[in-house]
């Protein structure tokens, strides 16, 4: 129906990337009040600390370093 135009591959490609990087600069700028926003969840929040605690390495070395004696 449409005749295919030599360079609208370019085009989406980078529409897609400029896209990609305005996403990607706006989740980095509000990245805490994007997270304070899902920790504000309580089913997210008690999910999070849930796997993470499952990690050896979070129980082993970093969580005595935060409350100061051995798990």
């Amino acid at each position: 129906m449409f005749k295919q135009v030599k360079g609208v591959k370019w085009l989406r490609f980078f529409l897609l990337l400029g896209t990609l990087y305005v996403g990607f600069t706006v989740f980095y700028k509000w990245r805490y009040k994007i997270l304070n926003a899902l920790l504000a969840i309580r089913v997210l929040r008690k999910l999070i600390v849930n796997v993470t605690m499952n990690m050896p390495y979070i129980r082993e070395k970093i969580l005595p370093s935060i409350i100061g004696r051995s798990v």
